[in-house]
């Protein structure tokens, strides 16, 4: 009995060596308490097992390489990732028919996603998303515009979402932001947007495929997909054009289909009226994305195939 105990001191006293105290941890537990119902010891426990992680840290700070699209496609669009959607859609087929169908998404675009996001399950994130979303909760850096917020109500689904879904979060693995998933998910994403498609009683983004292929398939759906509508636009300058509208890498939607004259950006002479976004589109946001010093593309289609843009481009 003596052994027992020992051995049981031991456990406790090295779990207490490892526990990490972070900044606001209690105020944290006490708001999800309160304002979520979850249990506040259960969140303060999870928190101290949290990780601090410098690595993360610097992940968020590293400069982003500007290269424009036509720089950056050749290095990202590979024979090898084109060869595997093939492969992942082959292998897949039936069910990504069926969500297409129910949320009446391109099946294309489903596959491109999950490719995309994880390279089609191969790269799902080494960091376990506790310590993710910990780290940026209470330790962001103070070097760039401040998001602590948006991730504190992250951590907080993150919280939710494994009360719901029972997941064993000191487990649970993604990105260094934070995402899950095949379909790189964000809890709140996750909460939102993320479907049982195979009728388990679970929401599993990581091993079951019907799960996946819906979740992304609704992701799109919600954000308001059109199916079957021309994913690019091609557009040419007038003479007069400034061509400094279209060097920018800002590729957030920001000019009306409607006011696109206004940029002297013009239907190709060479091609068909029925090619140039329509009149329906007209009060959409469009985004402009130079895909070589000769070509520009343009278009008005809902949503996000790529980073919350409502338009994908393509050669």
């Amino acid at each position: 009995m003596k052994r027992i105990l020992t051995l049981a001191l031991v456990s406790i006293l090295s779990t207490a060596c490892f526990a990490q105290q972070h900044p606001g941890a209690d105020e944290f537990a006490a708001r999800a308490a309160t304002e979520y119902n979850l249990d506040p010891e259960e969140v303060r426990l999870l928190l101290e097992n949290a990780r601090f992680k410098q690595s993360i840290v610097d992940a968020m700070t590293r400069p982003a390489e500007a290269k424009p699209w036509y720089q950056y496609r050749p290095i990202f669009v590979t024979d090898k990732r084109t060869k595997g959607g093939l492969k992942f859609w082959s292998e897949n087929a039936e069910l990504i028919t069926q969500a297409s169908e129910k949320f009446g998404v391109d099946p294309q675009v489903i596959v491109a996603i999950i490719g995309v996001e994880t390279n089609y399950g191969g790269n799902t994130g080494g960091y376990r998303v506790l310590d993710a979303l910990t780290t940026l909760s209470f330790y962001y850096p103070t070097t760039i515009r401040d998001r602590s917020d948006f991730f504190s109500k992250e951590l907080m689904n993150f919280f939710v979402l494994g009360n719901e879904e029972g997941l064993p979060l000191e487990e649970v693995t993604g990105s260094y932001a934070g995402a899950m998933g095949l379909g790189q998910f964000m809890p709140s994403s996750y909460l939102e947007y993320a479907v049982d498609m195979d009728g388990d009683g679970r929401r599993d983004l990581w091993s079951s495929m019907p799960d996946i292929i819906g979740s992304v398939a609704n992701y799109l759906h919600r954000h308001g997909w059109e199916p079957g509508q021309p994913v690019t636009y091609p557009a040419e300058l007038s003479a007069d054009a400034d061509k400094s509208l279209f060097e920018k890498r800002d590729y957030k939607p920001a000019t009306p289909v409607s006011e696109l004259a206004a940029w002297a950006l013009l239907p190709p002479s060479r091609s068909a009226p029925t090619r140039w976004p329509p009149s329906s589109a007209s009060r959409k946001k469009t985004v402009i994305i130079t895909l070589s010093p000769s070509r520009i593309f343009t278009s008005s289609r809902a949503t996000i195939a790529v980073r919350s843009m409502p338009w994908r481009f393509s050669n």
